[in-house]
């Protein structure tokens, strides 16, 4: 079952693409027609397309891998911030930095240094402080938190990046490319297809029309996130178990051992009362 319909989009204005002049030849597979100038985009195509993406993004929140969302542009910010915080993902709202994805180390050490900052402000180290150098470091943990607060979590390269406008953020596409990470991407007509993995034929730039996009996306990823822990618990109750059979199987050789070596008792006490009792009759004969 699609995880969107043609009347939802519809309403959203997800169809809605550039005018005709601004238009990448590349998108023409995704392009209904031209309207007034302006390109419409065929949701039946976007309702696929949709599903392709949800489908895989689950699959990857399955496995436990991070899903970096990136969307600079201002009515994307809030909506990204919300929906990928929701599924606890990594997602950048600001500039992206350069190197985000191929200094991933550089950008690590920066993280590192906010937590430092934090840790003395915690540990008595920031009251010894002057009040200029105390302005100063506040200033820097406000400016790294702006920018990286919401990766402070992510340790490793993430497993994939979704992004809205893939044209505004061909920086960050670029990036991923080079190191080999898919890009999942709402591609609007005047941008290139080329260099996205999942691309979703959508209309960028209306607010209704990425929120209803995330939305399925998000719930998909929530879905594997699920999937995950359930197989988890279902993991750890079949090792409870077999632990417990394990114990219980111990616990029966044990008992089995100790009627035998009662039985043996038994029998050496009786060859002990027969020895005794052939002596007896032996020095009675003599």
């Amino acid at each position: 079952m699609p995880r969107t319909n043609f009347q939802d989009l519809l309403e959203a204005g997800v169809h809605f693409g550039h005018m005709k002049r601004k238009w990448n030849p590349a998108m023409a597979p995704y392009i209904f027609m031209e309207h007034n100038g302006i390109h419409i985009i065929d949701l039946n195509k976007t309702i696929v397309k949709i599903d392709e993406a949800a489908d895989a993004l689950s699959l990857i929140a399955k496995q436990g891998k991070k899903i970096l969302f990136v969307a600079t542009k201002k009515q994307a910010k809030d909506i990204i911030a919300e929906k990928a915080g929701s599924v606890n993902m990594p997602y950048i709202t600001e500039r992206w930095a350069g190197g985000m994805l191929t200094n991933f180390t550089t950008i690590r050490k920066a993280v590192k240094k906010m937590t430092a900052i934090d840790k003395m402000s915690t540990d008595g180290t920031f009251e010894n402080l002057s009040k200029r150098e105390k302005l100063q470091i506040s200033r820097q943990r406000e400016k790294l938190e702006k920018n990286l607060g919401s990766i402070s979590d992510l340790t490793r390269l993430p497993a994939a990046l979704f992004i809205v406008d893939v044209m505004k953020e061909h920086i960050a596409v670029q990036e991923a490319n080079r190191l080999g990470i898919p890009v999942f991407g709402i591609v609007d007509t005047n941008s290139n297809p080329n260099d996205i993995d999942y691309v979703i034929p959508a209309n960028d730039d209306a607010s209704k029309s990425i929120d209803i996009i995330l939305t399925a996306v998000t719930t998909a990823i929530q879905e594997g996130l699920q999937e995950r822990k359930l197989e988890k618990e279902t993991e750890a109750a079949e090792n409870a178990e077999a632990a417990a059979t394990s114990e219980k199987k111990e616990k029966g050789g044990t008992g089995k051992q100790g009627r035998s070596r009662i039985k043996r008792g038994n029998e050496d006490a009786l060859n002990a009362k027969l020895a005794e009792k052939y002596l007896t009759d032996a020095e009675k004969e003599n």
